[in-house]
């Protein structure tokens, strides 16, 4: 009958190991190698290796496969003090990973050598269990949640697009929301922006978003602006946050937001119904068009009536604000192919989505190549 040591001894002669002085050296000298530290979580919290990834053994088999995809990665694998990570550089092997060595010492000799390690910035108890689901997501993980938590989001509008948008970046832990709205809450409003209630009509928008932000999220800061937004302000508010949400209903404010931002360097995701139709889109300065390369000139007035003239389905507003969200939540964490260059339709009657191609125009008088020569 094999006991522990016998284990381990097996699972030694079956896998390589390496040593910190030579992970230190081939780190070094640029070596295209991949950290693993399989402790627990009350051990990272004391430091880790530079780049190293983390995944304690509580669920290393099933999720080790989407941290590390392709198994020709070279993988050195690290613990406490090279037992644990023993174990795991032969699961890896049996998964069939081709270059996986095994640190012996572990961290505790890697820091009784003197070499350079970091204290992790990590989830409290608390963070852990709200975002739990994120957290076992690999495109997410508390790394992408950490860059939820530090960022800052203007959502300009708390109507219809504004309104399921702040309800799921709040959920989803957007550390600073900005909301800039100066119109107070109507009843006719609650018929699609769900996130004012029937108690505060009269009270403006701005500050009821807040309240439901906060029974939702207390821990997300939430600035409010309540005046509207102008050609004077604009640069000063948007400079303030990493990523601008549009939820206006209007083509000027538009216009206002997306010629302010591409100088600023700053994202905006777009998004606007009318009647049963919605549209979503991502305009990122240098990466693709801005808003003006895909509608130049707004249109009549006769051909762009806003919802209170033309009405709108209620659910509409809250699909393509999630639409929104989500992006958001993309281009923050970095995963996924945001809506670049890309123009979502929905059409809320067929239930159908299409897509359009938007292309940067040269001749564009915000972005466009021919004005910035003609300038340089």
């Amino acid at each position: 009958m094999a006991n522990f040591r016998d284990l381990l001894k097996q699972a030694k002669q079956e896998i390589d190991e390496t040593t910190p002085e030579e992970v230190q050296a081939r780190l070094g000298s640029g070596a295209d190698l991949r950290l693993l530290d399989v402790r627990e979580l009350d051990e990272v919290q004391n430091g880790v290796l530079p780049g190293a990834t983390h995944l304690s053994r509580a669920h290393f088999e099933s999720r080790v496969e989407d941290v590390f995809p392709d198994k020709d990665t070279e993988v050195v694998v690290y613990c406490a003090s090279g037992v644990r990570s023993v174990f795991s550089a032969k699961t890896l092997k049996d998964l069939g990973y081709a270059k996986v060595s095994s640190m012996s010492g572990g961290f505790s000799r890697w820091k009784d050598l003197g070499y350079d390690f970091k204290i992790p910035r990590i989830l409290d108890a608390s963070e852990r269990d709200r975002y739990a689901r994120h957290i076992i997501l690999p495109q997410v993980g508390e790394k992408g949640q950490l860059k939820l938590l530090d960022s800052k989001v203007l959502v300009i509008g708390a109507g219809g697009l504004g309104s399921p948008a702040l309800l799921y970046l709040a959920a989803a832990g957007v550390g600073t929301i900005g909301v800039i709205d100066s119109d107070v809450v109507e009843e006719s409003n609650l018929q699609r922006q769900v996130i004012h209630s029937t108690d505060r009509v009269g009270v403006l928008k701005a500050e009821s978003a807040k309240q439901t932000i906060k029974g939702i999220n207390p821990d997300v800061n939430v600035e409010i602006h309540a005046f509207r937004l102008d050609a004077s302000n604009v640069t000063d508010l948007i400079a303030q946050y990493d990523l601008i949400l549009d939820g206006t209903d209007n083509f000027d404010t538009r216009y206002i937001v997306n010629d302010a931002a591409v100088p600023l360097g700053k994202t905006v995701i777009h998004g606007s119904i009318f009647r049963f139709e919605g549209m979503v889109s991502t305009f990122t300065p240098g990466d693709g068009p801005c808003y003006r390369c895909l509608y130049p000139e707004a249109p009549p007035p006769e051909l762009a009536p806003s919802c209170s003239e033309a009405g709108v389905l209620g659910v509409l507003p809250g699909i393509v604000g999630c639409l929104q969200a989500n992006e958001a939540l993309k281009l923050i964490i970095g995963y996924g192919e945001p809506l670049v260059g890309r123009l979502l339709t929905f059409d809320a009657q067929s239930t159908r989505f299409a897509e359009v191609k938007v292309r940067k125009d040269p001749n564009c008088v915000v972005c466009g190549t021919v004005r910035e020569h003609a300038h340089a």
